[in-house]
């Protein structure tokens, strides 16, 4: 029998995207989805989706993305759960797939993600396509929930995202678990997390985050899959 999953949605504005990425979610699959939105006010009306199979939950006092990624793993109980941007939609149903992948030994299952660049002592990532990564991107990032906890969970000081997701991979590994990038029916729309940010925000905490990565990881090339 399957694992249970849950879809963990962090919503940042941009309603529009919200409502179409939980459209295309909810016309292929029954899985539960929770959104955490932040932002200064209740700018989402509590009946904007009419579905016993969404949650919301909307805090005035905004979270950085790694509170948020830890505010899921302890709140919920699924044995996975799947972190997506409101930027990716659904084309077909793809969970059965991901559960497969999950249950087949990996501790992340995702759509896009890559090898670190050991040429470029860590500095870079490749995407090699669908296999054994080092790391997932936080576009579709499924997790085993228990396992994610015990490896640390997201770090908290990533009030960001980008380049958050990566670490988060490598505790994984680092932990001992194995992620696996694949193929799957979804497709992305603009990143606003990445386009509609003030560039000095962007880059300073991107930064900072991919300093953390260096400084906690580079070297520890054992933690790493397989080249290819």
């Amino acid at each position: 029998m399957a694992g249970s999953i849950r879809i963990c949605l962090i919503a940042e504005g941009f309603l529009e995207d919200l409502v179409t990425c939980v459209d295309s979610i909810t016309s292929n699959t029954k899985v539960p989805i929770s959104i955490y939105a932040n932002g200064k006010s209740n700018w989402i009306s509590p009946d904007q989706f009419d579905s016993k199979q969404v949650s919301l939950t909307q805090e005035k006092n905004p979270l950085g993305w790694g509170n948020v990624i830890n505010h899921f793993l302890n709140t919920f109980s699924e044995d996975y759960l799947l972190i997506m941007d409101t930027s990716t939609t659904f084309t077909a149903d793809p969970i059965a797939q991901t559960l497969q992948s999950l249950e087949a030994g990996y501790q992340g299952v995702g759509w896009k993600g890559g090898l670190v660049n050991l040429e470029d002592e860590w500095r870079t990532t490749t995407d090699k396509g669908a296999g054994e990564v080092d790391v997932l991107f936080g576009y579709y990032f499924a997790l085993d929930r228990k396992f994610a906890i015990s490896a640390g969970g997201a770090n908290p000081s990533a009030k960001y995202y980008r380049n958050a997701d990566l670490e988060l991979s490598l505790a994984i590994r680092d932990a001992g678990g194995k992620l696996m990038q694949i193929d799957l029916p979804l497709s992305q729309g603009r990143h606003h997390g990445y386009h509609d940010v003030d560039p000095d925000y962007r880059d300073k905490n991107s930064r900072k985050n991919y300093q953390r990565i260096l400084d906690r990881f580079r070297g520890k090339n054992e933690i790493l899959s397989p080249r290819r």
